[in-house]
């Protein structure tokens, strides 16, 4: 009896520790990317006071396709956290900009953030902003899509005017 409960316990641990749990069907109208952001990352690299911080942004693409799949309508979620920066450092603006790591590009998908709007206090804080259509066509939403690591994101301030932490977007599974 002792053996037949031991072998039951067994076969219960075996089949379920082989098995899966059942995940959530991904959204194809929603693509959600991460940016690692560092000062170091920016191009030139930051060496001032702001050089310590990091951060992270996570971006979510919500989209409206056709029938056949195509991308009709974009907007983003943005959802940008920053630590370890002095305190009260302004955030002056924030883009999605397209270029590879190394390289700068101009700004193509603003925030829209004004001046004042947001402070990190204490040094470390986050920020939201929904629905942003600023260039986010359906062909620029295909491409940030498909070749995420050619755009970067990053957030600028009033010491470091041409942005102060950035990482390349990486694709969200």
């Amino acid at each position: 009896m002792k053996r037949l409960l031991i072998l039951g316990a067994a076969l219960v641990l075996t089949v379920g520790c082989g098995s899966k749990s059942p995940t959530a069907p991904s959204n194809p109208n929603q693509v959600k990317f991460t940016a690692a952001l560092l000062p170091s990352n920016e191009v030139p690299a930051i060496t001032n006071a702001e050089a310590s911080g990091n951060g992270l942004a996570t971006i979510t693409l919500n989209l409206t396709r056709d029938t056949a799949g195509a991308i009709t309508s974009a907007n983003a979620d943005f959802l940008v956290t920053l630590n370890g920066f002095p305190a009260n450092t302004p955030v002056t603006a924030a883009h999605i900009h397209p270029a590879p790591a190394g390289t700068n590009g101009s700004a193509l998908i603003s925030l829209g953030i004004t001046s004042g709007e947001i402070v990190l206090a204490s040094g470390t804080g986050n920020f939201t902003k929904p629905g942003i259509t600023s260039n986010l066509d359906p062909a620029r939403a295909q491409d940030i899509i498909n070749n995420p690591a050619n755009y970067y994101f990053n957030v600028h301030s009033v010491l470091n005017g041409g942005g102060f932490a950035r990482g390349q977007l990486v694709k969200q599974p």
